[in-house]
């Protein structure tokens, strides 16, 4: 599998389990619960980082996702873990990921279906069972 599209997948996998670890929860349960925030600390942190790796023809060519903005998160939680505002977190998690990840899998969907299009080589998919004879050198 291409990589971005493991990486898209991360992107996803990370922004649902953070969505899934606020949803119903007011911010003073995820405050008392230092499992729980470190586990949404994690997949902040991943899902930021695979942003981060995202190949650049990939966010260039859709421009209306905020790419920029997980791996700015995922800096400031590795880099300032102690300046952290958990509200903000908790915000993002529960209102901004559910539409960012229905978002990332649209994409992913979309890449996915040019991938099966086009073969790996390239070159135009031949009939299966048509494969010609590879000339010996």
């Amino acid at each position: 599998m291409r990589r971005d599209l493991l990486l898209l997948a991360e992107m996803i996998q990370a922004a649902e389990r953070a969505h899934q670890l606020t949803d119903g929860l007011t911010l003073e349960e995820l405050q008392a619960d230092q499992l729980r925030t470190e586990s949404l600390l994690w997949n902040f942190t991943v899902l930021g980082e695979a942003a981060a790796q995202l190949p650049g023809d990939i966010r260039d060519r859709f421009p209306g996702i905020p790419w920029q903005q997980p791996a700015r998160l995922r800096n400031r939680i590795v880099h300032g873990y102690w300046s952290i505002d958990l509200e903000i977190l908790h915000t993002t998690a529960t209102d901004q990921l559910p539409a960012f990840a229905r978002d990332l899998r649209e994409i992913l969907d979309t890449l996915t279906a040019e991938t099966e299009e086009t073969p790996a080589t390239g070159e135009p998919d031949s009939a299966p069972g048509h494969d010609e004879p590879k000339p010996d050198i």
